[in-house]
């Protein structure tokens, strides 16, 4: 899973959550305001998700 967190106007906070790398990466690119991608790995089905 990979997840796009965009800070944007000082106040507002939006998460995207992609399935593929590559969306994850088109969608970066036009998505305005400062961003974090970030890929979500899952080391064991019964934990939770870490971030990398």
């Amino acid at each position: 899973m990979w997840i796009i967190t965009v800070f944007s106007n000082g106040e507002n906070i939006r998460i995207f959550e992609f399935d593929t790398e590559k969306e994850a990466r088109e969608a970066f690119h036009h998505i305005q305001g400062y961003k974090i991608l970030t890929e979500m790995v899952c080391l064991e089905p019964s934990s939770s998700l870490v971030a990398i």
